[in-house]
Formats: structure tokens, C-alpha cells, sequence
């Protein structure tokens, strides 16, 4: 039995985020619809979760000390990780002596903090399929890595990073040392390793959503939402789709990986799985314990969407996936550096039909930073993305 509380009361449900992008502000929201109460937590005042919290706490949650101090003060009933960048040691000590519970669970965290925890366990403990990669701690590791066992084309990412950031590609010789600074400016903490990955040749790339939640029966049971397809320029996703064509078995074996990964991380909530796909193969990329940005599109997808899951998922409570109708997401972005800019033409993007926007309410704006996202719906998916594209040009954002 799932029994939620008043917030602000003695018989409260409280949860807290760590981390309130516009990912965390969504699931906020999920959460305050089925009456919790919410502490949104990041490393800047006034992030777009903050902003509809119960509560907004700021700290450096890569901080032991400071991440101890405040779960032990809060008391929330559930933790929530919504980034990368978190003392997770700490999360794992705090839910073992039983002062939390971490979600889906702090081993989780730990592992899906960093590309090495997870990559090692797809393809090394799991045996799933994966590009073929190598760690490395300096230039000279990379070059010999490459020169080694990689080869040329390749991709080099920090090994703890989110929407692409600090991600290149390699063509060449003269591209390893631009790209082991550029992993080293882009990482979410300055860690010093990258991985490189042989490059495959996909035909495309999936987020499969893929939650795991309470049954009738009391048992976890998993559930898939519809493929998502996306495009992404130098690792962050600029536009997706949903749903995303496959060939039956190509989606069997998506599904397949999608469970095995999920299995061994364990818990309850969703998951975005990524995978590289061609033809009938499919290959393991990455997975994030948590809702994933390609997702945004379920906004106006699904009849519950991926932070609706989510927070039912984390409850106890049981989630439908099922897909409402065909639909497409496209970025908007701030294009200039600045705080507190405005936007213009929101009405004409609004005029385009079958179309809805976000605008997250960042306080601060940079050129190529997600400020909002356009959303779209149609029977045909390739209409939807042509809309979503078209009212996403037509929000300009300004200086205030």
C-alpha cells in the first residue's frame, strides 16, 4: 500500500532532488500533482526546479560534507539524483546506515555517475554489445590507445558528463590533442580520463525508455515506452522523435539490452537507455537512472509522460506508456550570453498547429545552452518534426 501525505504537514511525502534542470522541474511538477512534498536542490540559486519547489537548497553536491549535512537535516523520504556531478559515496553510506532511500538506488548512482562504472558493466560483467573503447589519463594514453587498438574515425568523451558536453570527434592525428582539452573543459568534474570509442557505422540512434515499477502483484516489473529517435550535434540532442521506425527485431534486442542493464542496476523509475542501431544489430551506449532530455518529446506523446513515470514509478505506483499520439521535440537556444534575456514571437510559434512550447525560466543564458523546447503532435511523425523545427525558429530570444 502507497500512502502519500499533506506537504507541509507532520504526514508529509517529502523527496528531493539533487539537481533541478529543466529534466528535475518537470518531475517536480509530476511529483507536486500527486501531492509531495519537494526540496529542489543545485549548485546555483534560482535553477528552473527551484523555482516550483516546496523548498530550493543550494549547495555543491559533489561535496561530501555538504550533501551529508543537508539530507540529514531535510530528512527526505526519497533522494533523487538528476545529474551526474554528486558525492554518490556518500549516498551510498547514507542509504546503508538507512537514513535514505537513493533512487532507483545509490549503487546505481555510483555506477551511472561516470561513463567507465557503466560501460564496464554493459560490456564487461553483462557481455553486451558495445563499441570498443579504452580509458585513458592523458594525451599520450589517447594517442597510443587510438594508434593501438581504436583507430581513426573515433569519439572521445569525458568520462562524467551530460548532453554532450565535452564530446568530440576524432578524424585524425592532428584532431587528439584539441580533443583530450576540449573533454577536459567539457567534463562535469575535472577528472583528468576520457574514453575513447571506436566509431560505428549506425543507421541511427534510440533512447529507450525503460521503466521499472510496482506491479499488482508487489513484484518490479518492467515496461517500455515507444522508441525515440533523435539528432544530435556534437552529443547534445538538438531534435527527437517518437516513435522512431524498427525492424522488429532490431526493437526485440533494444528491449533485450535495455532489461539486462536495468535488471543489474535494480530499483524503481526510469531509465533512458541509448543505443546505436543498424539493421538488425543493436549496440549498448549509455543509460542514465533517470529521465533523459531526448524524452522531452513524451510531453506530448504519451498519455503519461516520462516524469509522470517517473515519480509514480519512484511512489510505488502504476505507470502506463502507452503512446497517445506520434509527436517531435526541437531545441531552443539561448544564442547569446546573457542573464535574464527575454523571449519574442512566443504567440507566432504558438500559431503553428499542433504545437506546444517549455521555456525553462534559466536564469542565465548562454548561445548554445537549452533554454526551452518546442514541442509537436501528428498523425505522421515526419509532419510533427517539421512543426516542432519550425516553432522552435520562430522564439527569439533577446537582452531584457
Amino acid at each position: 500500500m502507497t500512502t502519500i501525505g499533506t506537504p507541509l504537514s507532520p504526514s508529509a511525502t517529502k523527496v528531493m532532488l539533487l539537481g533541478s534542470g529543466e529534466l528535475g522541474k518537470e518531475v517536480l511538477i509530476a511529483l507536486q500533482r500527486l501531492g509531495v512534498e519537494t526540496i529542489a536542490v543545485d549548485r546555483y540559486e534560482n535553477a528552473p526546479g527551484q523555482q516550483v519547489a516546496h523548498h530550493a537548497r543550494t549547495i555543491t553536491m559533489s561535496d561530501p560534507a555538504q550533501l551529508k549535512s543537508l539530507i540529514e537535516k531535510e530528512r527526505p523520504h526519497l533522494v533523487v539524483p538528476e545529474i551526474e556531478a554528486i558525492a554518490t559515496p556518500m549516498l551510498e553510506e547514507l542509504e546503508a546506515a538507512g537514513v535514505v532511500r537513493v533512487i532507483p538506488t545509490a549503487r546505481a548512482a555510483r555506477l551511472t555517475m561516470d561513463r567507465e562504472g557503466i560501460r564496464r558493466l554493459a560490456a564487461e560483467t553483462l557481455g553486451l554489445p558495445t563499441s570498443p573503447y579504452v580509458f585513458c589519463d592523458s594525451v599520450a594514453e589517447l594517442q597510443a590507445a587510438i594508434d593501438g587498438r581504436i583507430g581513426y574515425p573515433c569519439i572521445v568523451k569525458p568520462v562524467m558528463s551530460s548532453s554532450g558536453k565535452g564530446q568530440s570527434k576524432i578524424s585524425g592525428p592532428a584532431d587528439v590533442k584539441t580533443a583530450w582539452d576540449h573533454a577536459m573543459a567539457g567534463g562535469r568534474v575535472s577528472h583528468g580520463r576520457v574514453i575513447v570509442e571506436g566509431f560505428i557505422d549506425f543507421d541511427y540512434e534510440i533512447t529507450q525508455l525503460t521503466v521499472r515499477a510496482v506491479g499488482a502483484d508487489g513484484q518490479i516489473q518492467t515496461h517500455f515506452c515507444e522508441p525515440i529517435g533523435h539528432v544530435q550535434v556534437s552529443g547534445d540532442y538538438v531534435e527527437s522523435w517518437q516513435p522512431h521506425p524498427m525492424h522488429p527485431e532490431a526493437l526485440a534486442e533494444s528491449r533485450r539490452i535495455a532489461q539486462a542493464v536495468t535488471d543489474n542496476l535494480g530499483g524503481q523509475g526510469l531509465f533512458g537507455v541509448e543505443l546505436f542501431v543498424k539493421g538488425e544489430q543493436v549496440w549498448f551506449s549509455e543509460v542514465s537512472p533517470r529521465p533523459h532530455d531526448t524524452g522531452m518529446v513524451t510531453l506530448c506523446t504519451q498519455w503519461q509522460n516520462e516524469f509522470e513515470l517517473h515519480a509514480r514509478a519512484i511512489l510505488g505506483l502504476p505507470v502506463n506508456t502507452a503512446l497517445k499520439s506520434p509527436g517531435a521535440s526541437a531545441v531552443i537556444y539561448g544564442g547569446l550570453n546573457a542573464t535574464g534575456i527575454a523571449f519574442d514571437d512566443v504567440e507566432k510559434a504558438l500559431q503553428v498547429p499542433q504545437t506546444d512550447l517549455r521555456l525553462f525560466g534559466k536564469p542565465e543564458s548562454f548561445d548554445k545552452r537549452r533554454m526551452g523546447v518546442a514541442l509537436a503532435f501528428d498523425a505522421d511523425v515526419e509532419v510533427a518534426r517539421e512543426r516542432a523545427k519550425l516553432a522552435a525558429s520562430l522564439v527569439k530570444p533577446r537582452l531584457a
